[in-house]
C-alpha cells in the first residue's frame, strides 16, 4: 500500500466512491480497497475475497 496508494491517494486506478472525492477505492494485488483521503489519518480496510473450494 504504501508504494501505491500511499504515495498518491488519488492515483493508481483509484476511484471516487458515491461521488466523494475523498472516499476512494481501489484494487491492489487483487485486494478491494474502500479508504478515505484525510490529512490527520488514512484509515485503510482491505478486504480479499477468496472463493469457496
Amino acid at each position: 500500500m504504501e508504494q501505491t496508494l500511499g504515495r498518491a491517494p488519488y492515483g493508481h486506478g483509484s476511484e471516487a466512491m458515491r461521488g466523494e472525492r475523498d472516499r476512494r477505492t481501489a484494487t491492489v494485488r487483487n485486494a478491494f480497497v474502500v479508504y478515505y483521503v484525510a490529512q490527520a489519518a488514512l484509515p485503510v480496510t482491505a478486504v480479499r475475497l477468496v472463493p469457496l473450494p
